[in-house]
């Protein structure tokens, strides 16, 4: 079997057979095959897509191409959620202690930034001391003592995704439903859940840039997990604008703390971002049966949020995965890159949109992501927020407030950052900003 002739086949939009999908992701898994035909392969892909068949034995093999965890045992029900990638996207830091708190298990296997959105693990790797590397035993352990885990691919876990995830990140072919259909899967799969919530983006801050794009990704996520024998449902999201108030690693941490913990006062939360943590976690609730419906899912999760539930396993779960809790309590709201530089609004008016791609793009340039394979993050730098769509400023009001490390950004940053924010002279309120969510079962 020669893989120029599998590139050739699906370059012509023909079906590729499971034997020639194995010999594909275990070669290459293996190191035997090159990055340069791997990328005609992923490219091929890119353009003529997959058939159901060739994608549910796409992740198959992806799944099974190292360890799978088999956690059944553990006498409780064993949720995750996923998101397809967004811009101030701390959902999955805040939704995981909140589940675990009202009783769910929650197995979280995250992944790296990717193009101009952040990712889980160099989020929460901002902590001082925080392992994301976990043994089996170990793994287990942190998920029966706290509720959840935060760990990511090991070289024994979905091998064959961690090295396609690293080149299709660097290839242009990120936006693949294929590939992303069965990167995600394989993951969350082969980690050990037995049902899974996709929060799936859509818009300018979104990979899926129409939610025409988003909706058939929803779909075959569902359809495809399904034959994998795995209850999944996918919701549709909003990104047009970024999540919360912080752009960044540690910052986004931060925000997740004043979220979680009852010693911050409203002012610091963002309702959209708490919104949508609450919504996914009614879902993961009545996946896992603890609940009779979505509503009521809700309802338990916001008990646990203002109960300081939710808090406690997070303080937990830092602790028992390496973090120095007492340390990071010391760093919320001083701990920052050395250069800061403030935008202020041009005129008085109100903010009518903050684009989300922008903002992430110039988050990734100063190094709060990856522009290529093997950049280092800087877990300090990042965009702070002093506005939300619907909000009315003033002349010379702080709309945001930039991070960063090197004084030759500057410049660049400003002429790039005054065009994320847009400043219009209507009257229309928050309201007309709020989330509309669209879920597929």
């Amino acid at each position: 079997m020669q893989l120029i002739d599998i590139i050739i086949k699906k370059r012509n939009g023909i079906a590729c057979s499971k034997k020639e999908l194995e010999y594909v992701i275990n070669e290459y898994t293996k190191g035997k095959l090159p990055d340069y035909q791997l990328t005609a392969f992923l490219m091929a892909v890119y353009f003529k897509g997959m058939t159901d068949d060739e994608m549910m034995s796409f992740t198959q093999i992806m799944m099974y191409s190292g360890v799978c965890y088999d956690l059944s045992d553990m006498g409780k029900f064993l949720v995750d959620k996923h998101s397809t990638g967004g811009v101030g996207d701390t959902v999955s830091l805040i939704l995981a202690p909140m589940v675990a708190a009202a009783g769910v298990y929650v197995p979280m296997m995250s992944g790296r930034s990717l193009g101009h959105t952040g990712g889980t693990l160099d989020k929460i790797e901002s902590i001082e001391g925080f392992n994301t590397v976990l043994s089996q035993e170990d793994f287990r352990n942190v998920l029966h003592t706290c509720g959840y885990a935060m760990i990511s691919q090991s070289e024994h876990i979905v091998p064959a995704d961690k090295k396609l995830y690293a080149l299709r990140d660097v290839t242009g072919t990120v936006e693949s439903i294929p590939l992303i259909v069965s990167s995600i899967l394989s993951k969350k799969f082969a980690e050990g859940c037995q049902a899974l919530v996709m929060d799936v983006k859509y818009g300018s801050g979104a990979f899926m840039k129409s939610i025409k794009q988003a909706r058939e990704l929803a779909q075959q996520l569902v359809k495809t997990a399904k034959q994998l024998g795995k209850v999944t449902i996918s919701v549709l999201t909003p990104m047009e604008a970024p999540l919360g108030k912080m752009i960044g690693n540690f910052l986004e941490v931060e925000e997740a703390i004043h979220c979680l913990s009852p010693d911050y006062p409203d002012e610091h939360l963002s309702s959209d971002l708490i919104d949508l943590s609450i919504y996914l976690g009614g879902w993961m609730l009545y996946l896992a049966k603890l609940v009779k419906n979505q509503k009521e899912g809700v309802a338990r999760c916001v008990q646990v949020l203002q109960q300081g539930l939710a808090w406690e396993h997070f303080c937990e779960n830092v602790t028992l995965q390496g973090g120095n809790m007492d340390l990071l309590l010391k760093q919320v709201g001083t701990r920052r890159a050395t250069l800061k530089k403030t935008i202020s609004a041009p005129r008085a008016g109100i903010v009518t949109a903050i684009d989300a791609y922008i903002l992430g793009t110039v988050a990734t340039q100063i190094g709060a992501g990856r522009e290529q394979q093997g950049d280092a993050i800087l877990p300090d730098v990042g965009i702070e927020l002093a506005v939300k769509p619907g909000d009315s400023v003033k002349e010379g009001d702080t709309i945001m407030t930039i991070w960063h490390e090197k004084e030759r950004y500057e410049d660049n940053l400003l002429k790039i950052l005054t065009h994320a924010i847009h400043i219009g002279s209507d009257n229309r309120s928050n309201t007309e900003h709020e989330q509309i969510f669209e879920v597929i079962q």
